[in-house]
């Protein structure tokens, strides 16, 4: 039988939202034994943005699929001596509270190591150290101070934010590439560390080839860029791909909000691609022949591109640039991506069952391990693990837990 890559890893899921959830989510999909730990009044996000009535939330079950719940009162004493149990019995703490509000409750990164000292503790974080260490931190915050939301845009329009949650879910992924590491180290070490993840940080690691433009641009104009003018800035770029082969989204038949194509055109595609679009003459035009010569008219090379594409559906667009071998992608929406037969092969949109709200559709474990498959299964309800960890893991009893629950401790 095969065993799962983070068997035996316990994790204090002390979570909320998205950043820290969606992170802890990716450990317990690699098989690490999740124990979300929610006040009694459970993580905000089961209420919000509710479509079914008294159930909770698309928002909160995708992205606290194969964990377990329990609730408790950090702000009791009893619950204080609680949750120094659980952190002697975890192998992980991942939390993303503001600054300092666990340390106000008494757990110090000293007290927690004096407790465990083999715990690694994770803190997502809006901010480094610094001036803006105190500043709430949300996603598109997070966007605009990491880069990403100033060459996000067309050159005459505003800044813009990505629909990919960059900000949230990209720190998670962040958080927990250090969270395997620091477990590797203490099998090396014996001892657990600190993981600090902060959003801006994680948003600026993805936004890098604009910081290698930003460089570039002292020594002149950027030539695979499409835009004419360049002042001290990185420009926004629209849809520029960005790199040295130049790339557009062109628009296709009927013309709908998502009927493009993303097309690149590297040097060897020019030929067939000038043969697509009914102008084979181009191949051998001087004017048009090389990507020197192509790049100062990137804008016209993509409106002849477009003159043709948009005659056609893009999934045929798409076929006959693919016959050729040239890089291309269809716009997919979300209701695209959600009926995609091959997403759900690859087991990235699954179905899971829940007991208050039924079926529901959500994002699979992108990160595939031969010996390790992932079975995505339900979110658990509010403290819908409290008997089972509480009383069979913690060793408490029946009627403790009742006053527990009567004192308003869970």
């Amino acid at each position: 039988m095969s065993r799962t890559a983070l068997e035996g890893v316990r994790v204090l899921d002390m979570t909320h939202v998205q950043s820290g959830p969606s992170a802890t989510q990716l450990l317990a999909w690699l098989g690490a034994d999740v124990v979300k730990v929610e006040a009694p009044g459970g993580d905000i996000t089961r209420r919000q943005l509710r479509d079914v009535p008294d159930a909770d939330s698309l928002y909160f079950t995708m992205l606290n699929c194969n964990k377990r719940s329990i609730t408790l009162n950090t702000k009791t004493e009893r619950g204080q001596q609680i949750l120094a149990a659980l952190i002697r019995g975890a192998d992980v703490m991942v939390e993303n509270f503001a600054p300092g509000a666990v340390e106000r409750m008494g757990f110090t990164w000293e007290r927690i190591r004096e407790i465990n000292p083999r715990i690694v503790y994770a803190s997502i974080k809006g901010f480094g150290e610094g001036p803006y260490t105190a500043f709430k931190a949300y996603e598109v915050v997070a966007q605009a101070m990491g880069g990403s939301m100033a060459t996000t845009g067309f050159e005459d329009g505003p800044p813009l934010a990505t629909g990919a949650q960059i900000g949230d879910s990209g720190t998670g992924i962040h958080a927990v590439a250090a969270i395997l590491a620091a477990l590797l180290q203490r099998e090396r070490t014996g001892r657990g560390q600190r993981v600090n993840v902060a959003m801006q940080h994680a948003v600026l690691n993805l936004c890098r080839v604009k910081l290698r433009d930003q460089q570039r641009l002292a020594h002149g104009p950027l030539a695979e860029y499409p835009n004419d003018d360049f002042g001290e800035e990185v420009p926004r770029s629209g849809n520029a791909s960005g790199g040295g082969q130049p790339g557009w989204a062109v628009r296709c038949a009927p013309g709908g909000p998502n009927d493009y194509v993303y097309v690149i055109v590297q040097p060897i595609g020019w030929t067939p691609l000038s043969a697509l679009i009914g102008r084979p003459e181009l191949a051998g035009d001087p004017e048009w022949a090389t990507p020197e010569a192509r790049l100062p008219k990137l804008a016209k090379m993509f409106q002849l591109i477009e003159e043709w594409t948009s005659t056609l559906p893009k999934w045929q667009v798409l076929e006959q640039l693919n016959a050729h071998n040239i890089p291309c992608g269809p716009i997919l929406s979300p209701k695209e991506i959600i009926e995609d037969p091959s997403l759900a092969a690859n087991d990235m949109i699954v179905e899971v069952g829940h007991p208050e709200r039924g079926t529901f559709t959500t994002v699979g474990n992108p990160l595939k391990l031969s010996d390790s498959p992932t079975t995505i299964t339900t979110p658990p309800l509010l403290g819908q693990h409290n008997e089972e960890i509480y009383i069979g893991e913690l060793g408490l009893g029946d009627e403790e837990l009742r006053l527990l629950r009567s004192g308003g401790v869970i």
